[in-house]
């Protein structure tokens, strides 16, 4: 008999800032599936409409509605909350996730379930208490870390330790690449032995052609470099604009598109003007849906230059609207990819000799665009969602249930 679950998450699309909910909906829709029981916890009360799990709200305060915006760095947070370059008390940002800690002991207390599944350090605080008031077992999913969004750098203190003691207190952690578990070890100083490792998916979907996306460009014989995340320090927006600065130089009838915000767009658009190279830029801001990939089949190339990432399902979108993709060897998702262009995030010049290839030579882009599609298939929810159960019945046995 499969286990009930209670899955506390952050976000789900349509009100996502990112890739989480993107991935807590793919999982929770696989296992739903496979027959597990999900009863998925949101913070605050959303229109959200999904007939395979129950969705419950902790009805957290309307004032924190802005924390729907999670994945940002102290620094970023600081703005959001008008310090006047004051000291900012890290509970102020903290709020959120400890009023969610709060809340779930009436939804703990209600609910039917075998154990919990929470996912990444705004809801750690929350699985830990549900834990205890239920005296089941404990999952935490690790998607992305502190160390990630910060590069190492200027950690928060507290948001690190919430990680670090939400994986000690688990009886089980599930990382989303073998990347994200050495950090997890490494910086964390996690046993390796209770992390087990879970690629993210992507659904078996055909995407539909569509009409193109900056035709006008396209017809000048402009080709088209795409950037698509948020636009923060982890995602190396920076090393992008200087790839970018390199391929000028050899293929002036390029633009460099950016889909997406952050809190370095500033800075991304004023390295981009400092270096002489700001026409040549596009600056859409956040698309979903048929939008975003209009231009992501437009495009020549998609390129992920992360500093760190976790995994980067937007790989796999990029796969599945029939553009090639050229990331970081700092990324999860480069452990399930053969067919992509790979490249260490502060090797510049290797990035521009890449992004130039493809736009050089049609058998390649066509190559890499084939064979990618090949590997897609294979890396699915299905599976993840298998490697999830086992873990599941794992625990129940080792628990007596």
């Amino acid at each position: 008999m499969n286990p009930r679950v209670l899955m506390i998450g952050w976000e789900l699309p349509p009100f996502n800032s990112g890739g989480l909910g993107e991935a807590c909906l793919g999982l929770a829709k696989a296992l739903s599936k496979k027959g597990v029981k999900i009863t998925f916890v949101l913070p605050q009360k959303v229109d959200i409409n999904v007939d395979f799990m129950d969705v419950v709200f902790a009805d957290i305060e309307d004032s924190l509605k802005m924390m729907l915006s999670s994945y940002v760095t102290y620094s970023e947070w600081a703005k959001q909350f008008g310090t006047d370059g004051k000291n900012i008390n890290p509970f102020d940002f903290l709020g959120g996730a400890l009023e969610y800690a709060e809340k779930i002991g009436k939804i703990a207390r209600r609910c039917n379930f075998d154990l919990v599944h929470s996912h990444d350090w705004l809801t750690f605080p929350a699985g830990i208490v549900a834990k205890k008031l239920s005296n089941k077992p404990f999952v935490t999913h690790v998607h992305q870390t502190e160390m990630d969004r910060t590069g190492g750098h200027n950690l928060n203190p507290i948001v690190y330790n919430i990680e670090k003691v939400g994986m000690e207190k688990a009886d089980k952690v599930i990382s989303v690449s073998q990347f994200t578990k050495n950090i997890l070890v490494n910086n964390y100083a996690i046993d390796p032995n209770k992390i087990t490792v879970v690629h993210n998916g992507i659904e078996e979907i055909s995407r539909k052609r569509l009409p193109p996306a900056l035709a006008a460009m396209k017809k000048l014989n402009y080709k088209l470099v795409l950037f698509l995340g948020r636009i923060t320090l982890m995602k190396g927006p920076e090393y992008f604009v200087r790839a970018a600065k390199t391929v000028l130089e050899h293929r002036p009838k390029t633009i460099f598109v950016v889909v997406g915000s952050g809190d370095m767009q500033e800075q991304m658009m004023a390295e981009a003007g400092n270096l002489g190279i700001m026409d040549n830029f596009l600056f859409t801001g956040f698309l979903r849906g048929e939008e975003k990939n209009r231009i992501w089949q437009s495009a020549d190339l998609f390129v992920i230059p992360s500093v760190s990432e976790p995994f980067g399902i937007t790989a796999l979108e990029s796969i599945a609207n029939g553009t090639p993709v050229l990331l970081s060897k700092q990324s999860g998702v480069a452990e399930v990819l053969s067919h992509v262009l790979k490249v260490d995030f502060w090797d510049t010049d290797e990035m521009a000799n890449k992004i130039i290839s493809v736009l050089a030579y049609p058998s390649l882009k066509k190559v890499l665009k084939q064979e990618s599609s090949k590997e897609l298939p294979l890396i699915n929810w299905d599976k993840s969602a298998d490697k999830c159960i086992g873990i599941y019945r794992s625990i129940q046995e080792n628990h007596g249930f």
